[in-house]
């Protein structure tokens, strides 16, 4: 099959930002990632800001205290637990960009949980950037931008919100490796031998 577009989603600290660049960088591809919010808004007519908070887990007290503020309490103050649903217009203006992004060809689509909404398109290779929690953190670590217990801290909460995504827009309640083409360990490999993968799986005759 000739891959027209890459989707690439990649777990906090597993060097998927750098593998898509480079991959882009390799097959004169085009890097688009805020390219699929900022479309999104302009469809709805609203912000980008507004389309990123769609995509983004409220915290359960950010819920609550929003949702109290349209619930009316119940006598003993028992407020019935908030709705978590995500706009199904917004939602929806997503998953539209992301399939018209794919479909104009020679583009890698990075995060937004595109591979997805993509895996009856055509032309389409989806990957997953991941590695083990302890390595990830480490290469967070190993780029100064966090202590050793912050880069923990950092991944399980990513880890989290990555799984709340993708139960919230998709219905996902496990993610497995079927949901995508190629998974790529990055343990054991490193960004440039990842990017090479991706790259072979595209061109192979």
């Amino acid at each position: 099959m000739d891959f027209s577009a890459i989707s690439i989603s990649r777990a906090l600290g597993a060097g998927g930002d750098e593998i898509a660049r480079e991959i882009a960088s390799r097959l004169g591809f085009r890097l688009v990632d805020e390219e699929i919010i900022v479309g999104a808004a302009d469809k709805a007519g609203v912000s980008p800001e507004t389309i990123a908070k769609v995509e983004r887990t409220p915290s359960l007290i950010d819920r609550i205290m929003n949702y109290m503020g349209t619930t009316q309490v119940e006598p003993g103050g028992y407020v019935p637990p908030p709705p978590d649903k995500v706009s199904p217009a917004y939602e929806s203006l997503i998953e539209q960009v992301v399939r018209e992004t794919a479909a104009q060809g020679s583009v890698v689509i990075l995060a937004h949980g595109a591979s997805i909404p993509l895996a009856e398109q055509k032309g389409v290779l989806r990957v997953l950037i991941t590695g083990s929690p302890d390595a990830r953190a480490a290469r967070l670590t190993k780029s100064g931008a966090m202590s050793d217990r912050q880069a923990k801290k950092a991944i399980q909460g990513s880890d989290r919100e990555r799984r709340e995504y993708l139960r919230r827009f998709y219905g996902i309640g496990t993610e497995a490796p079927t949901h995508y083409d190629i998974v790529l360990n990055t343990d054991v490999l490193e960004p440039s031998a990842a990017a090479g993968v991706i790259a072979y799986a595209v061109t192979r005759p």
